[in-house]
């Protein structure tokens, strides 16, 4: 079932419209999704539980805009990787190339455009960790509530750490031009930010929700998110510890990897953290999610056709793998859906099949296509597989070999002739192995680029396409906000 907040459009609204009258300086209110329907000034607001539900409400609501899931966030978390290309005709949006050949520069706006979503989430983290604490509620759902905020304030400043390196932390919501024009911290500062937040999560967040509030963060999703976070440090006792615990709270792989990712199987028992999308028949225009538009099969009506497989994830699978197909929509090939994979002449060949949703679910023309499909953001493979990664650089090669095979089992469905179990000892061996599971298993999720980057085989992977050590680690910081900052900001190497 959805969860409920997202068709709450109301209260959500408003909690936006009133955040508007505290947002950044920088910002416009361009973000809202849909016109403000009922503005409630600001001194009116925080002052009640339904103030406090709403404000929460607009944070979910603020994860599935363009900023968050389309154009900039492909270009910045996808199309770096050998996985990916930029897709579509040819000459349709070609500025997106300049992620793909590491041309990008500090001008380009698809970086402005995702670092001011993720400072849109945080400061409405922000509101609602500052704002409820005076409001006279429930005790209990007033710390849930502060404990939902942390935790998407910890997810954006994770996808900012990992694509910009260190950033400015904004821990309030800025009241005047001193409070808000800060310096960048280091990529460690920010990682203990988003530690400490995860653990404050953690402790106060529940296990599950009644269906009414599926979808919302949990303290499975803190754990997970804090054992990704120790990955990219390489604190292996911290990622063991933590995948641990997750895989010991009920968590299971869905039986089908390719069904997994359909519209009526989110929040399914693989899932840990999903961004909730819905059609909204009622609102027109962009208050809907473009993820799935923008990513969809170029033939078909309302579909872009952006972010496509490359060859090298297609010839990464090993014969007969069925997480081929279920990650890849090959021209001239019809899915188990009856949807015919067609194309013209200068169309991509491949698309993403992880963002596809079959051509008969419900739209209309002043609707994004596909609106209502969630974003997989924490899923229990993930965690298996770091798992089996922690384990591995700890030699504990047992678990790490049962956590490995977990995935590729649940993949092999019960065909012993295809993805034999892996079985070496070899410590080196062993990584690879689980390198390669993770390109296979999260193929199109937004892992592959920063992966191969914290493995540190990025300068050999990626470096036909141009990556170059030193530099591409990190993407520039935009320069419009070096440029609103008056220089308080710097700018990383090389650019």
């Amino acid at each position: 079932m959805k969860l409920y907040n997202r068709k709450n459009t109301q209260n959500a609204m408003v909690a936006c419209a009133a955040a508007i009258l505290l947002m950044f300086s920088s910002c416009s209110e361009s973000f809202l999704d849909v016109p403000p329907q009922g503005e409630q000034p600001g001194q009116t607001f925080w002052q009640t539980e339904a103030d406090a539900t709403a404000a929460v409400n607009s944070i979910y609501g603020n994860l599935r805009t363009w900023n968050n899931t389309a154009f900039p966030a492909i270009a910045i978390e996808s199309l770096g990787a050998d996985e990916a290309e930029k897709g579509s005709s040819p000459n349709d949006a070609t500025f997106m190339n300049n992620f793909d050949n590491f041309s990008v520069t500090s001008t380009d706006g698809l970086l402005g455009g995702f670092w001011e979503g993720q400072y849109q989430n945080i400061n409405l983290c922000n509101q609602v960790i500052e704002n409820i604490q005076g409001i006279q509620m429930d005790q209990s759902l007033k710390s849930r509530y502060i404990g939902e905020a942390k935790f998407v304030r910890a997810y954006s400043y994770f996808r900012l750490v990992r694509a910009f390196g260190g950033v400015p932390l904004r821990l309030k919501p800025a009241k005047d031009a001193s409070e808000f024009n800060i310096p960048r911290a280091s990529a460690e500062e920010v990682y203990a930010l988003i530690e400490q937040d995860l653990d404050e999560a953690a402790a106060v967040l529940p296990q599950s929700y009644s269906s009414a509030d599926r979808g919302r963060a949990t303290k499975g999703a803190a754990i997970a998110l804090h054992a990704k976070a120790a990955l990219y440090q390489k604190k292996w006792d911290q990622v063991l510890s933590f995948t641990n615990q997750v895989m010991g709270m009920g968590y299971s792989l869905f039986p089908d990897f390719q069904d997994l990712f359909r519209v009526n199987n989110e929040n399914s028992s693989e899932s840990i953290f999903e961004v909730q999308c819905e059609y909204y028949p009622a609102i027109k225009g962009s208050s809907n999610s473009q993820y799935s538009q923008v990513q969809g099969v170029r033939a078909q009506a309302g579909y872009w056709g952006f972010n496509v497989p490359t060859q090298v994830l297609a010839d990464a699978f090993e014969p007969g793998d069925p997480r081929r197909e279920g990650t890849i929509l090959f021209v001239g090939t019809t899915t188990k859906y009856g949807d015919a994979i067609t194309s013209v002449a200068g169309d991509p060949v491949r698309y993403n099949g992880k963002s596809y949703v079959p051509f008969s679910t419900v739209w209309d023309n002043d609707n994004p296509r596909g609106a209502q499909q969630n974003v997989r953001v924490l899923r229990y493979a993930d965690v298996l597989l770091m798992n089996a990664e922690a384990a591995n650089e700890l030699n504990n090669t047992t678990q790490a070999l049962a956590s490995l095979e977990l995935v590729r089992a649940r993949a092999r469905k019960g065909n012993n002739t295809i993805l034999p179990a892996v079985t070496t000892t070899d410590k080196t061996a062993l990584r690879n192995a689980i390198y390669h599971e993770r390109q296979v298993e999260l193929g199109m999720e937004n892992d592959r680029y920063f992966d191969v980057i914290r493995q540190g085989r990025a300068a050999q992977v990626f470096g036909p396409k141009g990556w170059k050590a030193g530099k591409n680690e990190v993407w520039p910081i935009p320069q419009t906000e070096i440029d609103l900052s008056v220089n308080v900001l710097t700018q990383n190497p090389g650019y």
